[in-house]
């Protein structure tokens, strides 16, 4: 059974979660402040977590990201606060997806469908092949990546990354010199069912860069095709 964490301190919306997302089968825990979150996010182990920006003890942003130096669970921002700069905000903190109030239970349980599917298929490759490090020998030891423990690798020295930009460097360095446009990234980091935008992949893009290149301003290894999308190579 697949477990969800809510973290919302609203009580109306969290028994009205918490009932539906029960009937629909999930092992569904509550809570309504952030350290709680974090208490049971070690406790219950949730495969995803919903999580509303507005809580009474911390900022949402900062616990998101504190969410995700802990735990690789997707992070379904569900929130009133949902303008742009919300949105760049919480992606930049870890969060995978986004719902904005009110919204669809149908289109919930779909998005959470789509993110716990895509973890679980990320898992189920993983054990199939086993060891991936081979994907990366013509990358040299600049940079490596341990898929088993999802950990990326600049000059032996660990950089930490969320789940989205650790599955585009892994696409990456599976396929360096492959130009993908933005709507490929999306599909391979979501498929077809949940949202994120262009901004997004821009977003991740940017982030990945102040990690791992010298000079993010003239990067050496991610590339951008003008009017295409990027590219990995470290020739």
């Amino acid at each position: 059974m697949d477990k969800v964490l809510i973290i919302e301190d609203d009580n109306m919306i969290g028994e009205m979660l918490t009932m539906y997302l029960s009937e629909e089968g999930y092992a569904v825990k509550r809570v309504d402040t952030g350290l709680d979150g974090m208490l049971e996010l070690e406790l219950f182990r949730p495969d995803v977590i919903l999580l509303d920006l507005v809580l009474p003890d911390i900022n949402g942003i900062e616990l998101c990201s504190k969410l995700r130096e802990v735990s690789l669970a997707p992070i379904i921002v569900v929130s009133l606060k949902m303008e742009v700069a919300d949105r760049i905000n919480a992606l930049q903190a870890g969060a995978d997806d986004f719902l904005s109030k009110p919204f669809s239970m149908r289109e919930l349980t779909a998005r959470i469908n789509a993110n716990i599917r895509r973890m679980h298929l990320l898992e189920q490759s993983m054990a199939d092949r086993g060891d991936l490090r081979n994907m990366t020998d013509n990358v040299e030891s600049l940079i490596s990546l341990d898929p088993e423990r999802r950990s990326l690798y600049v000059n032996h020295r660990y950089i930490e990354t969320t789940f989205s930009e650790f599955e585009i460097m892994k696409l990456f360095c599976a396929n360096q010199g492959k130009v993908y446009t933005r709507e490929e990234l999306i599909n391979a980091l979501r498929g077809f069912d949940s949202f994120v935008t262009d901004r997004a992949i821009d977003v991740h893009i940017a982030n990945l860069r102040k990690k791992i290149e010298g000079n993010p301003k003239e990067p050496r290894f991610i590339k951008t095709v003008w009017g295409v999308g990027y590219k990995f190579n470290v020739e």
